[in-house]
């Protein structure tokens, strides 16, 4: 029984440290009804620079503490304001979170550009001794971190409840609008409650530093349990956040003690969607929702542009004529093979503008179903003599049509974050399997061994034969889509991107097309992660994992959304940057960041947009025009 207590003593101290970060969700979803994803990334940069500052000055470890507290509140704030606000006004919901996702990947890569990829240890405040009480062993830093979360909650209740400060944050989280028209600076509270929340990241990750090992990636971990842990409690309430985070650090402390550590974090996420699908609002109600207020409806998805249709002629038949004559021209095989991949992920990125450029639903776990197509194509390769590479990727694409399913039914009432958070949920719980998974899919070291792909006698076993392979499969599968884009199909995906509502009420059947959309996504995605697997012969966690979807919704978001083709052209950068410009490959995270920030704030068309914006194009009045025209001959 002693041990038992002993572990629910970890658990609290996990969970204080999950429930800090949590708060600082809730807060900046209050006021500007937005998740912010870099919250985790405040921590690290905390800790950090505590680190620094003991290491390289000499500063002592409460000194460097309150001076990182400071100077990362500072910074975050001055990002916020230069980002995250001006971003309010003219994104949507969804845009604004996988805008937060891009300045996590850009704070993680000036992470690893300053401090590298190697683990640091921050010196404890007040030794390593743990304390005993009552026969329980508890950590002194484990003693700080409570202590902390404490403190923080009740300056926050004191802030919110006592000051002219508070009361403003309050009206602006209960209606935005309302709160302007009494002469409240919505943008300044907006920046005040970023800057609140980085203070508590900072002292979150000060706390918390001289209990584990800091890489330049951790802030994406506390990220994403603080991100859980509000969604479990609640998202807008802070008492739902602490109880959440307090929930999830017991319930993983408990899995790892009396199960495996390998799947404490599947255990979590499964009772995470368990909680939106049965209360998508989380176990605790918050006492004041939000509004949606003149704020909110302006922010609007962006324009669909497509080519006039003599142009895109042209256009693709030069683009296959350039596609199919470039191994011609190129005799690095580093950079051929760089082509390959670009292509690879292509399949992938049609997928994903499928559901997220045409049906405007938000996805953050397509690189768990290319991770499903991936192992079972490797699976069944190695462990079954005599099956065809065709037939492994058939099974591979019912597998994941079969999931796409599943996650469809259970998330279909959810829209927004929780949906994201449901498919990054998803996303996550496939790490946690393949990871776990050591007979299947070879744990993190991989399952190695997988053969060339061959069709019949033939093997596509060198850069060249993989190029023209995947350069036909590609077209095919864009010819394809680009034509049934144009038929009912498309015109009703827009319709549901555009308004939901209006759609199912001119006959649109919403669910069936939201099933066929991530139906057609998943298998793209699985066809990507298969061939992905027989290119490299190799396939481990990190090649599919949710690093990969947010690097893949950079490609789409750069490319141009609702394009199809358009992907392409951010899947070929990204990949092929750091593969021409070696020296560059470092920077390859900070600049997938930072791309992914400016093409939102400033180029929300993405790429494509950018090209085809002197030629004449199809905009939306012409695609509303398209959608009346199904209407009238609908039945």
């Amino acid at each position: 029984m002693s041990d038992f207590f002993q572990i629910l003593v970890g658990g609290v101290v996990v969970g204080a440290t999950y429930s800090l970060v949590a708060v600082g969700f809730s807060l900046v979803y209050q006021v500007t009804g937005v998740i912010n994803l870099a919250q985790g990334a405040t921590c690290v940069l905390a800790a950090l620079l505590a680190w620094s500052l003991q290491t390289h000055l000499g500063v002592s470890a409460l000194a460097s503490a309150g001076w990182s507290i400071v100077a990362t509140t500072l910074l975050s704030t001055l990002l916020g304001a230069l980002t995250f606000v001006p971003g309010l006004t003219r994104l949507s919901n969804a845009n604004m979170f996988m805008l937060t996702a891009g300045l996590l990947t850009l704070a993680e890569g000036l992470f690893l550009l300053i401090w590298g990829s190697q683990p640091y240890v921050v010196s404890p405040l007040f030794g390593n001794s743990p304390i005993s009480f009552w026969a329980l062993l508890i950590p002194s830093q484990g003693i700080l971190i409570l202590g902390a979360t404490i403190l923080v909650i009740v300056m926050l209740w004191y802030l919110l409840t006592r000051t002219l400060t508070g009361q403003a944050l309050r009206a602006c989280a209960e209606n935005a609008m309302a709160a302007r028209l009494m002469g409240i600076n919505v943008r300044e509270m907006a920046i005040v409650s970023f800057g609140l929340a980085s203070a508590i990241g900072a002292i979150a990750g000060v706390a918390v530093a001289p209990t584990t090992s800091l890489e330049f990636d951790t802030g994406r971990l506390l990220t994403f349990y603080g991100f859980i842990a509000v969604a479990i409690g609640g998202v807008g309430s802070f008492p739902g956040a602490v109880a959440g985070g307090l929930l999830l650090g017991i319930l993983q402390q408990l899995t790892t003690a009396y199960v495996s550590s390998l799947f404490s974090s599947a255990i979590a996420l499964a009772c995470l969607i368990v909680v939106l699908v049965l209360k998508p609002s989380g176990l605790v109600q918050p006492r004041v929702g939000r509004r949606l207020d003149v704020r909110d409806a302006a922010r609007v998805a962006s324009e669909f542009r497509s080519l006039d249709p003599h142009y895109a002629r042209i256009g693709g038949a030069a683009a296959v004529v350039l596609v199919l004559s470039l191994p011609l021209f190129i005799t690095s095989p580093s950079i051929l093979s760089g082509l390959v991949i670009a292509g690879i992920l292509f399949l992938a990125l049609i997928g994903l503008d499928i559901v997220m450029g045409y049906a405007g639903q938000v996805n953050l776990g397509q690189a768990g179903f290319m991770a499903v197509g991936g192992y079972v194509t490797g699976y069944l390769v190695t462990q079954y003599d005599g099956i065809e590479p065709l037939v492994a990727i058939f099974a591979s694409i019912v597998a994941a049509i079969a999931i796409s399913i599943v996650l469809s039914l259970v998330t279909m009432r959810l829209r927004g974050i929780y949906l994201a958070l449901a498919t990054l949920s998803f996303g996550l719980l496939v790490d946690a399997f393949t990871v776990g998974l050591v007979d299947f899919t070879g744990g993190p070291s991989g399952l190695v061994g997988i053969p060339s792909f061959s069709v019949g006698s033939y093997s596509f076993d060198t850069p060249d034969q993989m190029y023209y392979l995947v350069a036909a499969i590609d077209i095919g599968v864009v010819v394809l889509l680009c034509g049934a884009i144009n038929t009912d199909l498309g015109r009703a995906l827009k319709a549901i991107r555009g308004d939901q509502m209006a759609s199912e009420a001119l006959g649109i059947d919403i669910k069936a097309m939201k099933l066929l959309a991530l139906a057609i996504s998943a298998a793209l995605a699985a066809l990507s992660g298969g061939l992905y697997a027989f290119f490299f012969h190799f396939l481990s966690p990190e090649m599919v994992g949710t690093q990969q979807s947010l690097t893949l919704v950079t490609m789409l978001v750069l490319g141009g959304e609702g394009t199809i083709v358009g992907p392409l052209l951010g899947s070929m950068i990204i990949t092929m940057l750091p593969v021409v410009f070696q020296p560059l490959a470092i920077y390859k995270t900070f600049a997938s960041g930072l791309l992914l920030v400016l093409c939102f704030l400033f180029l929300p068309q993405g790429l494509f947009g950018l090209l085809v914006r002197t030629l004449p194009v199809k905009t939306r009045q012409q695609l509303a025009a398209s959608s009346r025209q199904l209407t009238e001959e609908a039945p």
